[in-house]
């Protein structure tokens, strides 16, 4: 394949890889759509319900790594191809649920199995076609992601008030197989790097890490503790967000729209952010970004009415978006791009059990409280220390440094 086709070939990578983050993620967090109806229509609590997406973290973070390295080395097209059947599986089997550990087993566990095989492994194979403008790529690919409220989560909401919760989630297990199982076949490995240079994107040699190396190195340690935080931070609120917005008061499909304002502002973040990250360094931004996150969690116990919510939304979204993709470009800029799936399957590992903590941590609180006070003073405390493992972040090491203890190949 030539390189200008190749090239081209690329931007088709990527926009599969949005479109599969759009339908794995969105399908999984529109549990928050789902959390009220399935909790009063099947008398479970909403710490029991929450709990589902708990398990879908869990499970999505250790299977992250276990996708990322399966990719590095058979390719990514069987990896997404077995996530989306393991996707339609859970969300079908989740829909004809009669008890409460059903529910939690193909919500929780296949869902969250499945979803772990989509984003590292697409990240890492955009970065692999992509030889210029690599973070951009990366952040149309996690853009996938903010797209998701504003398509997923109504289309569950207007169905479940059509027809009913179960109607919904069948159809939607359905339709994510419908198009993310043709998705995969276009999914192609990208073409040999000219030289090791340019397999790393830069104008010297890789260093060839090998994982066992990687995972040891302050930097993987740093970022991976920086990423759970950041997650453990924000997913409270956002899973959480639609059930405080009506408990404020507004109406459900109301309260969607807010849900999904936000994740339209957190589309908008990743392209920003990503462009800021291009021109100031990615550790500032992420930096700034973590920062803005940690005040919007705690804005919220002051927002009650639609307006507020609004305004907020925006700027929550703008933060936790736009930071989203830049542990992405941190580890591409790292460890290069040959074992990018492992490494950022391990880094995503530990953002997926941050992610983990907030829908039960929200759930508890409700059901212990009656309120959701303490889960944003909790997360805005969890975001503040975010900030502060990120300003700690180790300096990139520099390929031409000799390091051979960290295994840098020779000729």
């Amino acid at each position: 394949m030539s390189k200008p086709s190749g090239s081209s070939y690329g931007w088709v990578v990527v926009a599969v890889g949005a479109l599969m983050t759009c339908v794995a993620f969105g399908s999984m967090l529109s549990l928050a759509v789902f959390l009220q109806p399935i909790s009063q229509d099947m008398g479970w609590s909403r710490s029991g319900v929450s709990a589902a997406a708990t398990i879908d973290f869990l499970a999505m973070g250790l299977a992250a790594f276990f996708w990322g390295a399966l990719s590095d080395r058979y390719g990514t097209r069987i990896v997404v191809l077995s996530g989306s059947l393991l996707l339609g599986a859970g969300l079908i089997g989740a829909s004809q649920a009669t008890s409460l550990w059903q529910f939690q087993f193909f919500f929780g566990v296949l869902i969250g199995v499945a979803a772990g095989s989509f984003y590292a492994p697409m990240v890492a194979a955009a970065s692999a076609w992509i030889e210029h403008q690599r973070s951009l790529a990366v952040a149309l690919v996690s853009a996938g992601m903010g797209v998701s409220p504003l398509t997923v989560a109504p289309f569950a909401s207007w169905l479940i008030t059509t027809y009913d919760w179960r109607t919904a989630m069948l159809v939607i297990g359905i339709v994510a197989l419908a198009l993310l199982i043709p998705a995969s076949f276009l999914v192609r490995p990208a073409p040999e790097a000219a030289s090791p240079a340019a397999a790393n994107g830069t104008s010297v040699p890789d260093r060839q890490w090998t994982v066992a190396q990687a995972l040891k190195t302050p930097q993987f340690i740093t970022l991976a503790l920086a990423h759970f935080a950041c997650c453990a931070a924000h997913s409270g609120p956002i899973f959480h967000m639609v059930s405080y917005a009506m408990i404020c008061g507004i109406a459900p499909l109301t309260a969607v729209t807010v849900y999904s304002l936000a994740g339209f502002s957190g589309l908008g973040g990743r392209l920003l952010l990503g462009v800021l990250a291009d021109r100031l360094g990615a550790k500032h931004v992420l930096v700034g970004g973590l920062f803005v996150q940690a005040l919007a969690i705690a804005t919220f116990l002051a927002v009650g009415q639609l307006g507020e919510f609004y305004a907020l939304s925006v700027v929550f979204g703008l933060a936790y978006g736009g930071v989203m993709p830049l542990y992405a470009v941190l580890v591409r800029e790292y460890f290069g791009v040959r074992i990018m799936g492992s490494m950022f399957g391990a880094v995503s590992a530990f953002a997926s059990l941050g992610m983990a903590l907030g829908p039960l941590a929200g759930g508890w609180v409700f059901d212990t409280f009656h309120a959701y006070n303490w889960l944003y003073v909790g997360s805005f405390a969890i975001g503040i220390a975010a900030v502060a493992v990120a300003l700690s972040f180790p300096s990139a090491p520099r390929p031409s440094q000799p390091s051979l203890d960290l295994g840098r190949a020779t000729a």
